[in-house]
């Protein structure tokens, strides 16, 4: 089981990590909300522990970016702030779970089990469009017998795409959902990784997933 713990406090990070490692759990740390944002995006954790004050960009913003663009990780809020608003505006952001400081260490380890189990329960997230089918929970795609390797960026928008079958998504949605960007820099990089993936997915098939929206964006659709 692997844990993520962010939290700015190194010394309380320190004795988050002894208790979870002392339960079987392997312990990653990061102390700065950006690098938090960008490394759960890109690393898949069994759960994580984020704390609502953080540098750089605080945990609230860091969950709702992450459920914005599909990551369904189960995350633990840890804040010194436990007044019921605070506690339902953390819920309402996404979270799994709220806990307050000061707490005991021995609840906090075990309300990390219950959000593991659950998502161990929840993990069996197979998506599919005719013969595609994408497992979220070891990122793996296949179409037909052809099983297909993602980077990163591919899986995202894989994933973005499949999971609305029919939906047409813009380029800027796309670059939010995918790359976190809230404009255009200006590049064609939607267009470049569309084209990589219709590729891997559409290359050798009669029928086409993959589909162009002259103007407007990208679909995933069997038709």
């Amino acid at each position: 089981m692997r844990a993520l713990i962010v939290e700015d406090n190194k010394k309380m990070a320190g004795f988050i990590s002894k208790a979870l490692k002392s339960a079987g759990f392997a312990v990653n740390m990061l102390h700065d909300g950006e690098e938090a944002l960008e490394t759960i995006s890109a690393t898949p954790f069994d759960v994580v522990l984020l704390d609502v004050m953080l540098p750089g960009r605080d945990g609230l913003s860091v969950l709702r970016r992450l459920r914005d663009g599909g990551n369904h990780t189960p995350v633990l809020l840890v804040s010194a702030r436990g007044e019921v608003n605070e506690r339902v505006e953390g819920l309402n952001a996404g979270a799994d779970d709220y806990i307050a400081k000061p707490f005991a260490l021995q609840e906090l380890v075990a309300r990390v089990r219950v959000l593991v189990r659950r998502g161990g329960e929840a993990k069996c997230d197979v998506l599919r469009l005719a013969d595609l089918t994408l497992d979220t929970t070891t990122r793996k795609a296949r179409r037909g017998a052809r099983v297909m390797e993602l980077t990163t960026r591919e899986y995202r928008l894989l994933e973005l795409l499949l999971r609305s079958p029919g939906r047409i998504y813009d380029r800027m949605t796309i670059l939010e959902k995918v790359w976190d960007y809230s404009f255009d820099p200006g590049s064609n990089i939607v267009d470049v990784y569309v084209g990589r993936l219709r590729k891997k997915v559409d290359d050798g098939f009669e029928r086409k997933l993959v589909h162009s929206i002259r103007g407007v964006g990208y679909v995933m659709k069997a038709e």
